[in-house]
């Protein structure tokens, strides 16, 4: 690593303040060098948006993990899950499970949820404003935003809908591992998910196997029994990966993005204007990405040497894309700190780039543009009075968003 001391990065990950709102910092950073090195977190870590989109696209940068269980069977269910998922593997095996997912999800099983997600909304929607009716406030996370990512889950993998609040818990307790320092708590929450959600997914798997259905896993279970097959653990880490990923981006994109909109009265007032434009909720949802994204960080391992930006990067060494400096950048984002409803172009890395470009993009984006255009629609102009974030940077969020009618 460089021990030039103009090429650290200097903001503290674990400072609330920072957390909170990274964003100053990020530009100050930005205008040191694109790519900078952060003694924290141990890696290189990107301030730019083309510094970020070379990250993720150079194939000499993989994803390379470390196994946790070295000695220590209790992480064994959560080094495989990782192992056998799309995101944590690198060519041939990327290649091969991509387009093995990609066939089951270009079945149609995403196009056919639209309906269901509208009812999903609605249902939620129906409780939300009993309670703002009620007490005059309520929290769009709680009420809203977490429920409807893991329903539409259960709805394209077939499992139960009754079983979300499970799902949701496990999913929670795992991505909790890919914060800076998660706490021996943490991790033991960690481990008994892996498990418990493995174990779940082998039985739905099995279910499935026995009386075959329309959804997505059927779809799976298909793939692995095939001539070129998906292996039992693939499955099991891939629907695993799956409702990890969309549920976390959904909830967060969703409140990142509503706090970002319900700031600015006039921004508000003006989509409310064009809710009947699918051009412009499409437009507006991107900007709801970009302008507090949902995933921060997204790490790269070195497999040789690799120059880039200014700096080496030296084989095992690890650089990090800070998707959120990315898509704040004034080099190409006009007045990037402004949220604005109808930006365009919007080249965001919101769901990453290359190869590990998010599977599950069209379903988000379809999903966060329903819920959203139907929450505006039925709840009309809010705003918010009461917003408490996540105490996380990676998967940035919030654990409450209350609102009220304006």
């Amino acid at each position: 690593m460089s021990t030039r001391p103009d090429l650290r990065a200097t903001f503290d990950l674990g400072d609330r303040s920072f957390v909170d709102d990274p964003y100053p910092a990020l530009a100050q950073a930005r205008h040191v060098a694109p790519i900078l090195w952060h003694d924290g977190l141990g890696t290189w870590v990107t301030t730019t948006h083309a510094a970020a989109n070379d990250v993720l696209r150079d194939r000499r940068l993989g994803r390379i993990l470390r196994p946790r269980s070295q000695g220590h069977d209790a992480w064994t269910t959560f080094d495989w899950l990782h192992a056998d998922s799309i995101l944590d593997s690198e060519p041939p095996k990327h290649t091969r499970l991509r387009r093995l997912v990609a066939g089951a999800f270009g079945r149609g099983h995403v196009a056919r949820l639209r309906p269901s997600i509208e009812q999903v909304a609605a249902d939620l929607l129906d409780e939300a404003e009993r309670v703002l009716d009620r007490d005059g406030r309520v929290d769009a996370i709680e009420t809203y935003a977490e429920p409807l990512p893991v329903l539409v889950i259960c709805e394209l993998l077939g499992a139960p809908t009754e079983d979300w609040k499970r799902l949701r818990d496990w999913s929670q307790a795992i991505v909790k591992m890919y914060e800076v320092a998660p706490s021996q708590h943490a991790q033991e929450d960690a481990q008994r998910a892996c498990a418990d959600f493995a174990a779940y997914v082998e039985d739905l798997a099995a279910a499935r196997a026995r009386q075959p259905g329309d959804d997505l896993l059927t779809s799976l279970v298909q793939e692995r029994d095939g001539g070129d097959r998906l292996t039992p653990r693939e499955l099991v880490a891939t629907v695993v990966l799956l409702l990890n990923a969309g549920h976390e981006a959904s909830v967060n994109g969703f409140g990142n993005g509503l706090a970002s909109l319900l700031a600015d009265a006039g921004a508000l007032d003006g989509v409310l204007g064009r809710l009947d434009d699918p051009v412009a909720v499409e437009r507006l949802v991107e900007e709801m990405l970009r302008h507090d994204s949902p995933l921060h960080l997204f790490e790269r391992t070195a497999t040789t040497d690799v120059e880039l930006h200014g700096v080496t990067i030296r084989r095992g060494e690890k650089v990090a894309a800070l998707l959120g400096a990315a898509n704040r950048d004034p080099g190409v984002f006009d007045a990037p700190d402004r949220f604005d409803a109808g930006r365009e172009p919007n080249p965001h890395l919101a769901f990453g780039a290359g190869i590990h470009f998010c599977l599950g993009a069209p379903l988000a984006r379809m999903e966060l543009q329903i819920s959203t255009r139907a929450l505006l629609e039925r709840l009309g102009p809010l705003e918010v009075v009461e917003a408490v974030r996540r105490p996380t940077f990676v998967l940035r969020g919030y654990e409450a968003l209350v609102v009220a009618r304006r």
